[in-house]
């Protein structure tokens, strides 16, 4: 209900907004005729574009709307995000469960020449729905029975999922750049040459190991990479779950499969607080097993773009972290 009453108040302050705007200036009037503008919910989107525009980057106004670090599933869009979305020449969104807000957004634009890419509809079939494994906490609202299946909306954390979005995302800008088609193809290939790379690196490495099982003491966003190179799992919670304490039986569960498969690590997502997963160790025989976290670009901030974090040196680092932590 709050986050109903955010968005709607963000909405109705746009429409003030935009309705006292008439004589103001258009971006068109402020900006060079042939800059476009792209806005991205998440940072894996964000980036891809980045990369896919290349040195033509510059020229285009690439707005990132998550790059103040907030997690995905916490996001509202303020007035000045909806401003930014309105006005822009293609809009990239995953359009899970996460972002419901889009599609209320989406009827206060009037721009109709926006485009818009909705990765989950890119990808349509290969959309997974949320998985409920054994010894994981259950909402309670997951345990009455839905009309519809929820939908695991983590799409970007598979690298063979990221080269078709990819693909979808370059088409788009070259239809709105027809001049520069040439050159996003361009850019698009040598991408695609280092995706497909690490992919290889990926399988290569898992086929070296006789125990493929991470043990998650947190919510699970990996499924998409876990299931693209055959990992088990075992988690706290499902990757959009709310809850943050887990029970006496799913921490005693996970423990029992830390002892069980004398497995030496629980991992974590990143920003974790680690309670839950030192209270899984704690309940092992050994006690003494490592924490450490997997990456899942839910709240990469504009300072670690400064830095240099990108999608290929992000799942590089989660790559190295599986390829220590695997048994």
């Amino acid at each position: 209900m709050k986050k109903s009453i955010a968005l709607l108040s963000a909405c109705v302050l746009f429409s003030s907004l935009v309705g006292c705007s008439a004589g103001t200036v258009t971006r068109a009037e402020q900006q060079d005729s042939s800059q476009i503008s792209v806005v991205c919910t998440l940072f894996p989107e964000y980036d891809w574009t980045r990369e896919i525009l290349g040195d033509q980057v510059e020229n285009v106004k690439l707005t990132y709307l998550l790059d103040n670090g907030l997690d995905l599933h916490n996001y509202q869009p303020s007035a000045k995000d909806m401003i930014t979305i309105s006005d822009c020449d293609l809009f990239i969104y995953i359009g899970g469960e996460s972002e419901s807000w889009v599609d209320d957004a989406l009827k206060e634009v009037t721009n109709p020449n926006m485009k818009v890419i909705r990765l989950m509809d890119v990808l349509s079939d290969s959309v997974k729905e949320e998985e409920i494994k054994e010894g994981m906490q259950i909402e309670e609202e997951d345990e009455e029975e839905e009309e519809e299946p929820e939908y695991d909306e983590h799409v970007w954390l598979s690298v063979r999922n990221a080269e078709t979005l990819c693909d979808a995302i370059c088409d788009t800008l070259c239809e709105i750049q027809p001049d520069q088609a040439d050159a996003y193809q361009e850019n698009l290939n040598h991408y695609l040459e280092k995706l497909s790379a690490m992919d290889a690196s990926f399988s290569e490495m898992t086929e070296q190991f006789s125990i493929k099982t991470v043990i998650f003491g947190d919510r699970f966003p990996f499924r998409y990479l876990v299931d693209d190179y055959g990992i088990d799992y075992y988690a706290a919670f499902a990757g959009c779950s709310a809850e943050t304490e887990a029970s006496f039986e799913t921490i005693a569960f996970l423990s029992q499969k830390l002892d069980e498969l004398q497995i030496d690590t629980v991992f974590t997502i990143e920003n974790a607080d680690e309670s839950i997963a030192k209270a899984i160790i704690s309940s092992t025989e050994k006690k003494n097993q490592k924490i450490v976290s997997l990456n899942s670009m839910q709240s990469i901030t504009k300072q670690q773009i400064a830095e240099g974090a990108n999608y290929l040196t992000i799942m590089q680092n989660n790559f190295d972290v599986l390829r220590e932590n695997l048994q």
